[in-house]
């Protein structure tokens, strides 16, 4: 699969989440999806993040801030039903709660 295919794939799958989060009375905003090795550098710097393979560079990757009754979501516990919805659409889908060494709740991705 190119990686052109794996971004089509990766929006399709955002677009059903995003559905199925509405369906299910979230609220979603969304953060930052395409970004620059510059900014990758950065994050690795300020240890925001560990990699330098990061799917944001590929654009196959969302940072979500989810909202139920008008508050932000951000325990793992609490961001469970999405992450497992958003890794059940594909076998390449990859929730960041669910890392085992590096936890970033809002991180949604499709590995390319």
């Amino acid at each position: 699969m190119t990686l052109g295919q794996n971004q089509e794939a990766f929006s399709r799958d955002l677009v059903a989440l995003l559905v199925w989060c509405f369906e299910e009375g979230y609220e979603v905003r969304i953060g930052e999806v395409q970004r620059t090795p510059e900014q990758q550098e950065i994050y690795i710097k300020t240890g925001r993040s560990k990699t330098y393979n990061s799917m944001h560079i590929k654009k196959c990757a969302a940072d979500l801030f989810v909202f139920k009754d008008g508050r932000m979501l951000a325990s793992k516990e609490e961001m469970q039903p999405l992450g497992n919805r958003w890794e059940s659409l594909d076998s390449l889908n990859s929730w960041g709660g669910n890392w085992n060494s590096f936890k970033d709740v809002p991180h949604f991705e499709r590995r390319a």
